[in-house]
């Protein structure tokens, strides 16, 4: 069974949620990468060296420059031709992407897998996580998004797959690049942080927010997360929203600081390998998921934590 992954990149490195993707992959049989891009051989090269690759597509067109997915989705069709399966990380690129490669091969997609069970049968979550699904596909063709906290990622280094230029499908001129707004982070990112420490809407405001969480962050060398109720009252920008629809987090250490622990936050950093809660509600929910909590006022706490740190 051939399987092609979508590598997330910048044009120079391949981003760590396309690890966890080929580890999945590798559970289906060989492992293609295709890396589309507007020059992006940096991009290739690095790909070429991951653990367990065959062959890494490069699609080189000024037409994949940001990824639209109206223009790739085109070129993942192509390929499949020669391909069983196309899987995708789920992240915001891959989740707009896989869908619409379904669609123009008329299968049904498998959104965010937690495993392989076999080369049709695989399981996921459902209701925020609170239900595991096992979901057997009989489609010719897979098409299937993987929650990167749920696989290991495969060695960066030490592979040795064959590069092979494609053919571009070009611009579709369905859609076009306008512009982005990036929030520039000094600290890790969320997805690949292993300590996070993140705020609810307890903190009261933006400034109030930043004074207490970004210290004790900075301390401990953190990623800085945050509660939906947090994002949407303004206090960080949403690239900082933890949840099942912000980010999916799995690091060493989660540190939740003023967050109650709805359904909705708790299904993007259940699976923290330590869970550290710190609010003043002994009934908060967050606590039935926490491996240490402490009831208090975080205004007193959180200071003197940093401050002893």
């Amino acid at each position: 069974m051939k399987t092609l992954v979508w590598v997330e990149h910048d044009n120079a490195s391949v981003k760590d949620a396309t690890l966890a993707a080929v580890t999945a992959a590798s559970k289906l049989g060989e492992v293609h990468l295709l890396v589309a891009g507007s020059g992006c051989a940096a991009a290739a090269s690095a790909a070429a060296q991951i653990a367990g690759v065959g062959k890494v597509h490069v699609a080189d067109d000024a037409a994949f420059a940001n990824a639209l997915p109206e223009n790739v989705a085109p070129l993942i069709v192509e390929l499949m031709s020669h391909h069983d399966a196309f899987i995708a990380p789920a992240t915001s690129n891959g989740k707009n992407i896989a869908p619409r490669v379904a669609a123009l091969l008329d299968v049904m997609q498998i959104s965010d897998i937690l495993s392989v069970e076999s080369e049709d049968t695989f399981t996921r979550p459902t209701y925020a996580g609170n239900a595991i699904a096992t979901v057997k596909s009989k489609d010719a063709k897979k098409v299937i998004t993987v929650r990167g906290t749920a696989f290991e990622k495969a060695d960066a280094t030490g592979g040795s797959g064959t590069v092979e230029a494609v053919s571009s499908t070009g611009d579709k001129g369905l859609s076009s690049f306008i512009g982005s707004e990036i929030a520039k982070m000094e600290r890790p990112e969320l997805t690949s942080a292993k300590i996070i420490v993140s705020g609810g809407r307890a903190l009261k405001d933006g400034d109030t927010f930043k004074a207490n969480i970004f210290p004790l962050a900075d301390k401990l060398g953190a990623a800085v997360g945050a509660s939906r109720a947090a994002v949407d009252a303004g206090y960080v920008p949403n690239d900082y929203q933890v949840g099942q629809t912000g980010k999916i987090v799995a690091p060493e250490v989660y540190v939740a600081i003023g967050i109650s622990g709805a359904i909705q936050h708790l299904a993007g950093m259940k699976d923290s390998k330590t869970i550290i809660a710190i609010n003043k509600d002994e009934d908060a929910p967050i606590f039935q998921v926490a491996d240490i909590g402490l009831v208090g006022d975080l205004f007193k706490i959180v200071p003197e934590l940093t401050e002893k740190l």
